[in-house]
């Protein structure tokens, strides 16, 4: 009879503008995993030309990167990236998420990676 591991979740959160999640490499097994990375900016009330940015980095090379312009003066905004990568077995992965504001300021940097089972 097969045993099943349980699906490996790794996480890691900030209150600042780079965040890195490290997933060591399995000898025996190659894995999925679903990627979200979150961030919330906080928005001043006065300022109206407040941007955010957010960029994505598996294992060294850009994924993503968007920026857009803060909204909800006085309140939060964020933005939000999903992607699926593959690891190989043996390797290790190296996740990087790192934010950019003007105006704005960083409230909390998120990136999880969820093993598809």
């Amino acid at each position: 009879m097969a045993t099943h591991a349980k699906p490996e979740l790794w996480r890691t959160e900030v209150g600042d503008a780079v965040a890195v999640l490290n997933i060591p490499g399995a000898l025996q097994r190659r894995r999925t995993f679903d990627i979200d990375v979150s961030l919330v900016v906080r928005v001043p009330a006065e300022n109206e030309e407040a941007w955010h940015e957010l960029t994505l980095e598996v294992d060294g090379r850009r994924q993503w990167s968007r920026r857009i312009q803060s909204n909800c003066p006085g309140q939060t905004d964020g933005l939000d990236y999903h992607c699926r990568s593959v690891l190989e077995a043996g390797p290790a992965m190296r996740i990087r998420a790192v934010a950019g504001t003007h105006g704005s300021v960083v409230q909390r940097l998120l990136i999880e990676a969820r093993e598809d089972a």
